[in-house]
């Protein structure tokens, strides 16, 4: 059983976004899980702590954005 190397480059994209976007998730979980932790102990300061926590998603995401970019560009120029 032969893998033609359009196969192979879809295969390559698939788990080049599967495993890309597996830290970023993670990340985001805990950063989540640490801001309502710290809204439960503290509710008072909701501004800071959301605006916090959203800029903190945003770098973390950044990542997955760039797998995306590699996966795209796997899929068009290779």
């Amino acid at each position: 059983m032969e893998i033609s190397a359009e196969t192979a480059k879809l295969l390559a994209v698939g788990l080049s976004m599967g495993i890309g976007t597996i830290g970023p998730s993670i990340a985001i979980a805990m950063i989540g899980k640490a801001a309502m932790n710290a809204l439960g102990r503290n509710p008072e300061a909701r501004g800071p702590i959301s605006m916090n926590m959203v800029l903190a998603i945003a770098f973390a995401e950044a990542v997955a954005i760039y797998v995306l970019i590699i996966a795209i560009l796997l899929i068009f120029v290779v």
